[in-house]
């Protein structure tokens, strides 16, 4: 098993920047790929960012490139979700992933096996 714990989370005026992590443990061996995904009230939950723990390969929602960046620490291990230029519609609970996956980053919450207990992001003026 693997174990996620998220954290960073909370309230942000529109314009600002929030980081969130996860971190791994457990079997963390038997993945290969983390994820961050998001849930807004009424709406499905979506891929927003995800990263491979041994070439740094990431891949970015077109909704969030330019303003998000993922990155990891191998050692830690943990993920991390830069989160800059936060808008109102960026609101959810985040959520990290992680799964082995022979593609290269898959978005689809199907393919991730571990899942965090998530974080609330709130943009508000």
């Amino acid at each position: 098993q693997v174990q996620l714990v998220e954290s960073g989370g909370g309230w942000v005026h529109p314009g600002g920047s929030l980081r969130l992590s996860c971190a791994a443990s457990g079997r963390t061996s038997a993945t290969n790929t983390m994820a961050w995904f998001r849930q807004a009230p009424g709406k499905e939950r979506e891929f927003v960012a995800g990263i491979k723990w041994t070439d740094r390969a990431t891949y970015n929602a077109d909704s969030v490139k330019g303003r998000f960046t993922i990155f990891r620490d191998v050692a830690k291990p943990t993920v991390y979700l830069q989160m800059n230029s936060l808008e109102p519609e960026d609101t959810a609970v985040y959520y990290c992933a992680a799964a082995w996956s022979l593609v290269h980053i898959p978005t689809m919450r199907q393919a991730y096996n571990y899942w965090g207990q998530g974080t609330q992001v709130t943009v508000s003026s």
